[in-house]
């Protein structure tokens, strides 16, 4: 799945991201969230660097039920999940270079 960011909804987010294999960079978003807007190429160009972590994107006016159950507040918001588990939370709009620092654990 290297090369691009792959949508995740209520409907498969177990799937996706729970079972997965690989760390899952999952970015709640929305269309009217400007700062979500900004970091979208960001997180797009690391997905296509990296394919040792799923960079994976859910739109949080389409999906409530998964966006309240990870209790986000505000988007941007990412979590890493691994093995099932939320094991990093990075809020708001950062620049590559940030993000890239962010996920170090993540990326070979």
């Amino acid at each position: 799945m290297a090369g691009a960011t792959v949508t995740v909804t209520d409907a498969n987010f177990e799937e996706v991201v729970l079972k997965s294999d690989k760390p899952v960079l999952v970015d709640f978003w929305a269309t009217w969230c400007g700062p979500c807007r900004q970091i979208a190429p960001s997180l797009e160009a690391i997905a296509a660097e990296h394919d040792e972590i799923v960079i994976a994107k859910l739109n949080t006016d389409e999906n409530p039920t998964t966006t309240a159950k990870y209790g986000v507040m505000s988007i941007p918001t990412m979590n890493v999940y691994q093995d099932g588990e939320v094991v990093k939370t990075i809020v708001g709009a950062k620049p590559k270079a940030a993000l890239e620092r962010e996920l170090g654990d993540f990326l070979a």
